[in-house]
């Protein structure tokens, strides 16, 4: 369903920064109240189930989360788990074993390092084993509002290229690419804007291109 009249307009007639913020006001609209799809209630929690988010849905983490934190509700409890029942409760998320591995070690040196604190710095996120730059926006965007860089998973990849907003598949040239066209308020909610877009219309296998509110200016767009 549409949401807000849109003039239509000639892709071939909008340059890459028009079109960056044409896209964005036409997402803002779609989606008023983007918000991440994983369940948390502090950063501790959303830095686990970021890093449980790899190569997994977050249907399935907000599954296994539940029991995880149960067990396990901060770092220092973490950091004393036994490796093996860590596996067991996370094994449906997939790479159960590095998963672990990293999560275990990460709790440690929040435990020790930060007392207990997730850290709200990027450097220092990208410390942690198992954190990389698109786990480290996610947190520090969703968990403590600091728009430092755009998170790009699965979603935004494939909606960046075939939107023309990138022409490399390389997550850290697309991030720097879409940090240049867009405006840095709005780098946190990129990420929520495509991932919403991805899941409704703007699939990997199928895309609804007849029923989007895009269609007019993509690239991509299929008749």
């Amino acid at each position: 369903m549409w949401i807000g009249p849109v003039k239509s307009m000639d892709q071939s007639q909008l340059n890459k920064p028009d079109m960056s913020l044409e896209l964005l006001e036409r997402l803002k609209l779609r989606y008023p109240k983007p918000l991440s799809a994983l369940n948390w209630k502090n950063p501790w929690q959303l830095l686990v189930a970021t890093v449980l988010s790899a190569q997994c849905t977050d249907k399935q983490v907000n599954k296994v989360t539940p029991e995880f934190f149960s067990l396990w509700p901060d770092a220092a409890s973490l950091s004393r788990a036994d490796p093996g029942q860590v596996q067991k409760v996370i094994r449906p998320t997939g790479f159960f074993r590095a998963k672990a591995s990293n999560l275990t070690k990460t709790a440690f040196i929040v435990a020790d390092k930060f007392k207990g604190q997730v850290p709200a710095s990027m450097d220092e996120l990208l410390s942690l084993p198992g954190v990389a730059r698109k786990t480290a926006n996610i947190v520090l965007y969703n968990a403590f509002g600091l728009n430092q860089g755009i998170a790009v998973d699965t979603h935004v990849r494939r909606l960046s290229l075939r939107l023309g907003l990138t022409g490399s598949s390389n997550p850290a040239v697309i991030e720097r690419n879409l940090m240049t066209l867009f405006p840095r308020q709005h780098w946190g909610e990129i990420n929520h804007f495509m991932v919403l877009f991805g899941r409704e219309l703007c699939r990997a296998r199928k895309p609804s291109c007849s029923a989007c509110f895009l269609a007019d200016i993509c690239p991509s767009r299929q008749t």
